[in-house]
């Protein structure tokens, strides 16, 4: 890569999963530099894991990839993006119904911002991963160890008392 180019990856990653990692990684290896947003959507659930909580997880997930930093960020992804400089969005798609939600937010942030989206498929042994659904197993005292990076899955653990 001749130049590098950097990628904001925003979302509310409550918890941070290996679907979420995956993207980190594809992004890296076309971008360069990836800026992970922890953010809060208002439009889901306040959250089983906190803000700050996420973001040192998210950080000890992605240890390994110096070209990464992961930083909280209020409001909207735009808003992150032109803060940060970045030269695009970068979303992650597990279903055609991810791409119709995905398709029209990329448009609507582009028409603000002039920052353009780039869809990223999951790998296919991941498009199963849901952030909702490993916190309902979590609730429930399942294992969610297989699902999650070693530090995510030990916070789980101590939060709900089930098994990592």
């Amino acid at each position: 890569m001749a130049t590098s180019l950097t990628a904001l990856y925003p979302g509310s990653f409550d918890p941070f999963h290996l679907g979420h990692l995956d993207v980190v990684e594809q992004s890296v290896e076309l971008f360069g530099n990836v800026i992970v947003a922890a953010m809060h959507n208002p439009g889901k659930p306040s959250g089983v894991i906190d803000l700050d909580t996420r973001v040192a997880l998210i950080r000890e997930s992605v240890a390994h990839l110096p070209t990464v930093r992961v930083e909280a960020h209020p409001g909207l992804a735009v808003d992150a993006a032109r803060a940060v400089g970045a030269d695009f969005i970068v979303k992650g798609l597990r279903t055609a119904g991810d791409f119709e939600v995905e398709q029209q937010m990329a448009h609507t942030n582009h028409s603000v911002s002039g920052v353009r989206t780039v869809f990223l498929p999951a790998r296919p042994d991941l498009v199963f991963i849901s952030s909702r659904f490993i916190r309902e197993i979590a609730q429930h005292g399942g294992n969610v160890g297989h699902l999650v990076p070693a530090p995510v899955a030990r916070t789980i653990a101590s939060i709900f008392g089930g098994r990592s």
